[in-house]
């Protein structure tokens, strides 16, 4: 049982280390006994992502049926069952292991349902409703985890930066998304700037972005930092052990903004990723930061983004 359980948490662990590099990067600064419980967390959700997105030789209707079954086996694992999975029985044991709320894991497949059937988000409030699972919860899972002075204060910080985290995946992935047959980004805010999804896909077959996307973009830009800056008071009510961790993250996440801005907000020319060097400066700058360092957050330019736009955040 023991050996299964380890190599379980190694399926993890490798899933992670291939697949979320800036996250990966991150988690090397939690105290080991902590990293194979993120790992799993990951591993959970990027397998459930990979059904939905990574498996497209088959219909949507045979993913919804195979996102269905892993589901149903996770489900049962939960009961008790025993579950022929490589990756939920360390996903079953963290679970177990800091009492985390199972609410937040069948919030998080309703989610990954809804990419099966939802392509457009007329509100940012609909799309709130989906970022709820597929990201608000996802902080919820981990601050178990990482421990908190205060874990009331520290909950919507975390829900916060998952949000934050999952904007800006929209934002540096719109083409990518396009190419699914979806689009993240809100169609008020397309409207607001005139731009359309053919307008997207001409930008996909160009590689260059229009005055009006590159205007959308900055808009949507500025929303995500605003999140990010409802996140930042968190990372000091996490326990001293976990605060290098998320404040890399946080730093390297929002650095995929600075690319963005850094190409005149054209997310198509290239993907915005952190190159390799900043990337193992700011793990060091984490590492090292005393405990009272407070977290540099970006600017915002909260007039750019009404409102009505945030406030359901």
């Amino acid at each position: 049982m023991e050996q299964n359980l380890t190599a379980s948490y190694e399926s993890c662990r490798e899933l992670h280390r291939q697949h979320g590099r800036t996250y990966y990067l991150a988690t090397r600064l939690l105290p080991a006994w902590k990293r194979r419980h993120v790992h799993a967390l990951y591993g959970f959700t990027r397998h459930a992502d990979e059904i939905v997105d990574r498996t497209d030789d088959l219909a949507p209707a045979d993913r919804a049926a195979e996102l269905a079954r892993w589901s149903e086996s996770f489900v049962a694992g939960l009961h008790g069952a025993e579950v022929d999975d490589p990756l939920l029985p360390a996903v079953l044991h963290t679970i177990a292991v800091f009492d985390l709320d199972r609410d937040d894991f069948a919030s998080f497949l309703r989610s990954m349902a809804m990419d099966l059937t939802v392509t457009t988000y007329p509100t940012y409030t609909d799309l709130l409703g989906y970022m709820e699972g597929s990201a608000a919860v996802i902080g919820s899972m981990m601050l178990p985890i990482l421990g908190s002075s205060d874990f009331a204060a520290a909950r919507e910080p975390a829900r916060q930066l998952g949000l934050a985290f999952q904007l800006t995946n929209f934002i540096r992935d719109v083409g990518e998304d396009l190419y699914r047959g979806r689009t993240y980004l809100p169609d008020e805010d397309l409207d607001r700037f005139g731009v359309t999804r053919a307008d997207l896909a001409g930008a996909v077959t160009r590689r260059a972005a229009t005055p009006s996307i590159k205007s959308l973009i900055a808009y949507e830009v500025e929303r995500a930092r605003l999140h990010y800056a409802a996140a930042a008071p968190g990372v000091a009510l996490l326990a001293p052990g976990s605060r290098a961790c998320i404040r890399a993250a946080y730093t390297l996440y929002g650095g995929i903004l600075d690319e963005v801005v850094a190409a005149d907000y054209d997310v198509f020319v290239r993907r915005a990723t952190v190159p390799n060097h900043r990337r193992a400066a700011v793990a060091a700058r984490a590492l090292l930061a005393s405990p009272g360092t407070p977290i540099v957050v970006p600017p915002t330019n909260a007039r750019a983004v009404p409102a009505a736009a945030v406030e359901a955040a």
